[in-house]
């Protein structure tokens, strides 16, 4: 799918989310829930592409593969924190999609303290004794 045909699949669902949100809002939430998913799930099988590339580049400049798994969960959580914020955002549920967020910026944060602190220690090595 490219970007023309996942906007004209937005405008659509936007149309009949507006037509149908008057009289049932609860099918015109589960109408945008659904096209958000079909459309993250459209791109999920181009990820494989672009991981394999960067495995790729972490081979080739003798990363540790650790560390490029552990940049792809980090990845991996900020965009699914985002899209499930949206989706109860769109249910008009702020407060939610606030938790949800800054439940994945604290995995982020967890997730990341193994990278930040091999940085440090390269970063202290470097530096004159």
């Amino acid at each position: 799918m490219d970007i023309l045909q996942i906007v004209g699949i937005g405008f659509l669902a936007t149309v009949l989310i507006l037509v149908i949100r008057e009289q049932k809002p609860m099918f015109a939430y589960l109408l945008a829930a659904f096209v958000g998913v079909a459309i993250f799930l459209a791109f999920v099988g181009k990820i494989d592409d672009v991981i394999s590339v960067l495995e790729e580049l972490a081979d080739r400049s003798g990363i540790p593969a650790v560390y490029l798994k552990t940049m792809l969960k980090i990845i991996g959580i900020a965009y699914i924190a985002e899209f499930g914020a949206q989706i109860v955002r769109d249910a008009g549920l702020e407060s939610i999609a606030s938790k949800i967020e800054f439940a994945g910026k604290m995995l982020i944060l967890v997730m990341a303290v193994p990278i930040i602190s091999v940085i440090v220690e390269t970063v202290l090595n470097l530096l004159p004794a």
